[in-house]
């Protein structure tokens, strides 16, 4: 009897498509990624070399549906492809991943022609997009935007300032969020597609961050930058549900990024622990240091199963349980990765302290994942409005 069979048709098996294709991730990552990782993390430069062979080998764009010459993968694909991207280094990871997010609002909202027109050119070449949700003094809560988008006949003419953009200083356009009705908070917002070398737009600094050095993290300004009205995704008033919707379908692929950090941090410890000797023998048969290596396991192992599920539950459609599982993924992957790095840490010891070791690494990666994409306060918020009011 087939395993399925007795789980009463659930099973958790890869397709061999699947498993080809995380395998091809994997040896990307042990053979593109890792040799480089600790330099773009010390100099905090944009991998542009390894974006390129990524989107040679077809590990870019992996969403874009094949009416637009794409492979149109599910969410589920995806993640498996972030997951080992980002065991190899968060940061180029993202750098790579990022156009799932940067294009998300174009693939769910855009009009067929915004979609011909846009989404084409990502796949001919290693061009970059972004999402410019954030500003200086609206993060979470988006009803604080600024950024205005006016009406003026054909065009609409957009004034204000976008920070924490991920590869905002190397992309070709920017899906921007804008008031076009500031007395709707939230509900009058809009997104507009703005080319990024359009007269206006200013890159006004390079983000030096803490952990994933490797990715561009850019703040910059608009200054009455106009682009024609076609460049609108939606109707005005739309923007507040195209990124949450963005966002609800790239946060399994965001909680796979944590457990792939999570992997890396787990097996760089289990080999510290099987070759460091105390006491006459590896420090392995400590207790104290098995016991956080078997938590580590089972923590992983959790989080995986969970960011595997929301994935799932996206690409079969369940609406707004989906929503609830991404969330509940991002939450406990995110916070799983910075348990997980911090043990790897005090596993390593002294070692693990300085920069000759990739758990020092590994650690600040990790924690940007309780941040971006919804804070893991937010994720809860999220996850207790579900509960206490479903469908509300």
């Amino acid at each position: 009897m087939a395993a399925a069979d007795v789980a009463g048709g659930v099973s958790f098996a890869l397709t061999d498509e699947q498993r080809e294709l995380r395998a091809l991730a994997r040896d990307f990552a042990e053979k593109e990624i890792r040799p480089r990782a600790a330099d773009y993390d010390e100099r905090s430069t944009h991998p542009e070399d390894v974006i390129a062979k990524a989107h040679e080998v077809g590990l870019m764009n992996p969403h874009i549906a094949e009416e637009y010459g794409g492979l149109g993968l599910p969410a589920f694909d995806g993640m498996l492809i972030g997951e080992e991207l980002s065991r190899g280094c968060s940061g180029i990871a993202v750098s790579i991943v990022a156009n799932t997010l940067g294009a998300g609002p174009v693939l769910l909202a855009g009009s067929e022609e915004q979609k011909r027109e846009l989404l084409p050119p990502l796949l001919a070449e290693p061009m970059l997009c972004s999402f410019g949700l954030t500003e200086p003094d609206a993060g979470s809560d988006v009803a604080r935007i600024k950024t205005t988008a006016v009406r003026r006949g054909d065009e609409y003419v957009l004034n204000g300032s976008k920070t924490f953009i991920t590869n905002a200083g190397h992309a070709a356009w920017t899906v921007v969020f804008a008031k076009t009705d500031a007395s709707q908070g939230h509900r009058g917002l809009s997104a507009f597609v703005v080319p990024m070398d359009a007269p206006g737009v200013t890159i006004e600094q390079h983000l030096d961050k803490m952990g994933q050095r490797a990715t561009d993290t850019s703040a910059f300004s608009l200054h009455e930058v106009a682009v024609p009205a076609t460049s609108r995704l939606g109707e005005e008033g739309d923007g507040f549900k195209i990124a949450m919707q963005t966002l609800d379908f790239t946060r399994p692929g965001t909680a796979a990024g944590a457990v792939g950090v999570a992997q890396a941090a787990y097996e760089h410890a289990v080999e510290y622990a099987k070759q460091r000797v105390t006491f006459d023998v590896p420090i392995a048969m400590h207790q104290g240091v098995s016991f956080l290596i078997a938590d580590m396991a089972t923590e992983i192992e959790a989080a995986r199963l969970l960011v595997w599920q929301a994935a799932w539950m996206l690409d079969a459609g369940y609406g707004r349980r989906a929503t609830l599982y991404s969330s509940l993924a991002k939450r406990f992957a995110a916070d799983t990765a910075m348990k997980v790095t911090t043990d790897a840490v005090q596993v390593l010891g002294g070692y693990g302290y300085i920069k000759e070791y990739p758990v020092e690494k590994l650690m600040r990666d990790a924690k940007l994942f309780q941040i971006y994409e919804g804070t893991s306060q937010i994720q809860r918020l999220v996850i207790a409005r579900e509960i206490f009011l479903p469908g509300d």
